[in-house]
């Protein structure tokens, strides 16, 4: 299972449509990213738990961390020994802290509405203590991150689009108690159950892969789940759980539940409202997925299929409250119950030069739609690659490119359309939105990550300015993602590299 989203937050999380995490990773939902992301290793039953270690961007199974200084394993990829993982500040009595820091900077020279440049970051903190070394609890951990956001969106200042180029920025600008859970695992590890105060987006439809990415397209998840469902997203939590059961060394299943409630994504909640005032119901997420690691595999890969049911309340995209064009009215949307959706996606190592060393190419690929509910895009598609250590004597470096589009429906874009009839304009409205990144990711120092990336994105959505009467320009983006790991920094832990 995840076993630390602490730790993913520490890596630079990414949120549905927005959201961002740790420092090298995900988080927000449309916008409010949410940043996670990192290669990682695959929690499984004890038989298997040992592997040896990945570099940035190549390992397998991120969300299946053991602990926040696993999971920041996963997501730095080093050759810290596995009792102690990249970034970890470990005390010795099973209590162990990561703190770091994630910035990402964006400006677009060319396209959008105007040009303009933005900053958004993240200061992470967390904390795993291993119940088993504090009170004599096999299998039991406790998992507490607090975050900071600040900074603005590109997006929604200058390019105009609803899908964010900077996937740290969301879910509230301002400090909050992110995640407080208890995790207990059972019979080998082969079940693995996480109850509290939980985000679903670090626990499913989450790869390490994915935030070696800053565009929220795909970091930290495929930004289609937000845009179709209330999929909760770091760092916004509330109540739930989930579980994950291996059927073999391989197979398992994962189902989760999770607390809708819209009051804890206003903008100044600090997450310690533990109430279930404003909850209007629950997402469920589901799975079934094969996975492996070096242990047990030379060309690791990771498959799975699965979907989602949202139980709660949602806006109807088009309708107010009397049946009109809420777009024109100016009316309350109407309330609606109820949508779902479909997901398959892979990650696959396929080239691998050294077969005692995680470095090489690994594809990966995602496919979602929805299949109830009135919602506004009918599917995602996306496909990409990572390489990590392509030139000697850089083998925690890494090189990514990922493309998708987003497909929107006919409700998507009733409203824009009703808008320019009212104007008088008869013109085409784009279908898809597609946008892409390439990056280049250097492990300066083990402390220190910088992620420079160029992203271009086709048709740029106005469902945000249905009366404009002109196409947003395609738009070029030059960004560049800052991670420092501080303990890292302060020589109190190791990172990639380290000697």
């Amino acid at each position: 299972m995840k076993g630390h989203r602490l730790l993913l937050a520490a890596l630079g999380l990414c949120s549905a449509g927005g959201i961002a995490a740790p420092a090298q990773a995900q988080t927000a939902p449309p916008e409010g990213g949410t940043g996670i992301a990192v290669p990682g290793t695959v929690q499984r039953p004890a038989a298997r738990l040992r592997r040896a270690p990945l570099p940035p961007g190549g390992g397998q199974g991120l969300d299946e961390a053991d602990t926040v200084a696993a999971a920041a394993d996963t997501l730095g990829q080093t050759a810290t020994p596995p009792t102690l993982p990249p970034g970890t500040f470990d005390l010795g009595n099973g209590l162990s802290f990561l703190l770091n820091y994630t910035g990402q900077g964006a400006i677009n020279p060319v396209g959008g509405i105007r040009q303009g440049s933005a900053w958004a970051g993240q200061l992470f903190f967390g904390i795993d203590a291993d119940l088993n070394r504090l009170a004599g609890i096999d299998g039991g951990s406790l998992h507490i991150a607090v975050t900071n956001r600040h900074g603005r969106s590109l997006a929604n200042d200058f390019i105009g689009n609803n899908t964010s180029v900077q996937e740290i920025f969301g879910g509230g600008q301002t400090t909050r108690l992110t995640l407080f859970s208890y995790q207990q695992k059972l019979f080998d590890n082969r079940i693995d159950i996480e109850v509290g105060r939980l985000v679903a987006n670090i626990a499913f439809l989450n790869s390490p892969i994915y935030c070696n990415f800053q565009t929220n397209s795909a970091c930290g998840n495929p930004t289609f789940v937000f845009k179709t469902s209330n999929f909760t997203f770091w760092p916004v939590a509330s109540w739930g759980g989930h579980a994950k059961a291996w059927l073999t060394d391989t197979v398992f299943v994962h189902a989760g539940a999770y607390e809708v409630n819209p009051l804890h994504q206003q903008p100044g909640d600090n997450g310690l409202d533990f109430s279930t005032k404003g909850a209007t119901g629950a997402i469920v997420p589901f799975e079934l997925g094969y996975s492996t690691t070096f242990a047990n595999d030379l060309l690791p890969r990771n498959y799975g299929i699965g979907g989602w049911y949202d139980a709660s309340d949602y806006p109807d995209p088009v309708r107010d409250v009397r049946g009109g064009a809420a777009v024109l009215s100016g009316l309350p949307s109407a309330t609606r119950f109820g949508r779902s959706g479909v997901y398959a996606r892979f990650d696959q190592m396929v080239w691998r030069p050294d077969p005692t060393a995680p470095q090489g190419l690994t594809l990966f690929g995602v496919a979602m739609a929805g299949t109830s509910g009135r919602l506004i895009e009918d599917y995602f598609l996306e496909i990409g690659a990572l390489q990590t250590g392509t030139f000697a004597g850089r083998p925690y470096d890494t090189v990514g490119f990922v493309i998708n589009t987003q497909k929107f429906s006919s409700l998507g874009l009733a409203n824009i359309n009703l808008a320019q009839a009212f104007q008088g304009i008869n013109r085409t409205i784009p279908t898809q939105q597609i946008m892409m990144e390439l990056n280049y990711g250097i492990q300066v120092t083990p402390a220190i990550r910088l992620t420079p990336n160029l992203q271009y994105i086709i048709n740029p959505d106005q469902t945000r300015f249905p009366f404009r009467t002109r196409n947003i320009p395609d738009a070029f983006v030059v960004g560049a993602k800052l991670s420092v790991d501080l303990f890292t920094l302060a020589g109190l832990a190791k990172g990639p590299g380290s000697p």
